[in-house]
């Protein structure tokens, strides 16, 4: 066996799980649950986990295996299993779904430095909703030019600030459990020996917060390329993946644990999604006599994994999407590269839907808090759309199972596999839609309300019609054969 061959087999289902975990999970998605939840998360975390989030990822291993030299790509997948036109849809999809996520992240850098210099959430309750958004567009269109420039800088110190944010969500689980038994402060959530604490109430109110589940666990196609680096990948990597659903439950469970020791889960307060990370480190710092030591930690480590998730999301899906998609479905001025390689007319085009969805919510929703949690729910509504072509594309490949066989096989039966892959599909489009409907917890006034609805429905119904128009404008623009 060659040193090559040895090295391409090298992974083990615990670097499986480890990779999968920082890949995946971060204390953000515990905090945004909890305070839509409360306690009564613990049990949504372990409905979510064996009903969405192992098969999901075992889908992934089924389908990264059966098409290993695809590079991993879902756009790649869906072309191998279909056609060009559903191909582009897909790398479309998957560019299209980061500009609500570019245009919060200049908010979380903001709340982030506010809380290194000044202590304190204050920023979050008396910042002006336009001053913020205006803030925020500066940022993002530095941004922009700071990623047309290359992010490889960027990228390497991103590596070492997510790992950094994982590190530090341990240490809140470690600590937050911990409190209560060593320094003996009070837990916050009475009757947390009760069962009935941990049941939730399966009414309109708990639907529309299934979306932000299903964000806080999605993404674990990025551990496709692995697949096929694994030892014995049959039997290794559908390990690594249960040991990585194991390894989240315990972490998203003891993690809503430690939020209820600290934040009363019966008054959770209405910025918890913006400050309560820094708050939860705040009070840890105070019960251990460190004093701001963990705040600070924390929001150095935000800020910059937050300014490097910003450059490298603003450059990395455009590439995916014009090296994916086939090029008949994409203007060639979009795609036009300057002498440095970027794609300049594809950064205006992410330049201009970010600075509109950055602009024009600051004109409906009153208060920074508010601003702060609609868009971050905007994510949850969006960011899943890409998971419906992992789903799709693994009921395609079970159908025709036959003529795709791998070295790791989730599932062998074509009715069973498809079965799954229409259950996940189904579950996700359903959140997505729930998750249209503002929450109690996201909103002050009706007229917010409504604006935020409005928002929330045509915004994701914007961006896809963007991806149906650019096919036709490539048709009439691009000197080609007409497209089938």
């Amino acid at each position: 066996m060659s040193e090559g061959t040895t090295n391409a087999k090298s992974f083990r289902w615990w670097n499986i799980a480890l990779v999968g975990f920082t890949a995946v999970w971060g204390l953000n998605n515990v905090i945004n649950n909890f305070a839509n939840q409360g306690m009564a998360v613990v049990t949504s975390w372990i409905l979510i986990m064996v009903l969405y989030f192992v098969p999901y990822t075992l889908m992934v291993g089924q389908l990264g295996s059966a098409f290993q030299n695809s590079g991993g790509g879902v756009s790649s997948w869906i072309k191998l299993l279909s056609n060009n036109r559903l191909a582009y849809f897909a790398a479309w999809t998957y560019w299209v779904v980061h500009v609500p996520y570019l245009a919060q992240k200049p908010q979380v850098i903001m709340i982030s430095l506010s809380w290194l210099f000044k202590g304190n959430g204050s920023f979050v309750n008396t910042a002006s909703p336009l001053v913020v958004q205006l803030l925020s567009l500066i940022i993002f269109l530095a941004f922009v030019w700071i990623a047309s420039k290359g992010v490889n800088i960027l990228n390497n110190i991103g590596s070492i600030a997510g790992t950094a944010m994982f590190v530090m969500s341990m240490l809140f689980i470690i600590l937050g459990v911990s409190a209560p038994f060593i320094t003996h402060s009070q837990i916050a959530t009475p009757n947390m020996g009760d069962i009935h604490t941990y049941i939730p109430k399966f009414d309109m109110q708990y639907f529309t917060t299934i979306s932000m589940l299903v964000f806080a666990v999605g993404g674990s196609e990025k551990i496709s390329p692995y697949v096929n680096k694994t030892k014995n990948a049959s039997r290794e990597f559908p390990l690594g993946m249960i040991i990585l659903a194991v390894m989240v439950a315990v972490s998203a469970v003891l993690g809503s644990f430690a939020i209820g020791m600290i934040v009363n889960s019966n008054h959770i307060p209405a910025d918890l999604m913006a400050n309560g990370a820094y708050q939860a480190f705040q009070f840890l710092g105070t019960q251990f006599h460190l004093g701001n030591l963990f705040v600070w930690l924390f929001a150095i480590t935000n800020t910059i994994a937050s300014a490097a998730a910003l450059a490298i999301s603003i450059d990395a899906p455009l590439r995916m999407l014009f090296d994916d998609a086939d090029s008949k479905y994409i203007p060639k001025s979009l795609s036009k590269k300057n002498k440095k390689g970027v794609a300049i007319n594809g950064y205006i085009m992410t330049a201009i839907l970010v600075s509109i969805l950055i602009i024009v919510p600051a004109l409906g929703i009153n208060g920074m808090n508010d601003l702060y949690n609609w868009l971050l729910n905007l994510n949850s509504i969006v960011m899943p759309m890409r998971y419906l072509w992992v789903f799709a594309a693994f009921m395609l490949l079970s159908w025709h199972i036959d003529k795709h066989q791998s070295d790791y096989m989730f599932v062998k039966n074509k009715y069973v596999g498809f079965g799954l892959g229409l259950w996940t599909f189904i579950l996700t489009a359903f959140a997505c839609i729930m998750g249209m409907v503002p929450k109690a917890n996201m909103t002050s006034d009706a007229s917010t309300w409504w604006f935020q609805l409005a928002l929330n429905i045509a915004t994701p119904i914007v961006l896809i019609l963007l991806g149906l128009i650019l096919p036709a404008i490539a048709k009439r623009s691009n000197d080609e054969p007409t497209v089938e």
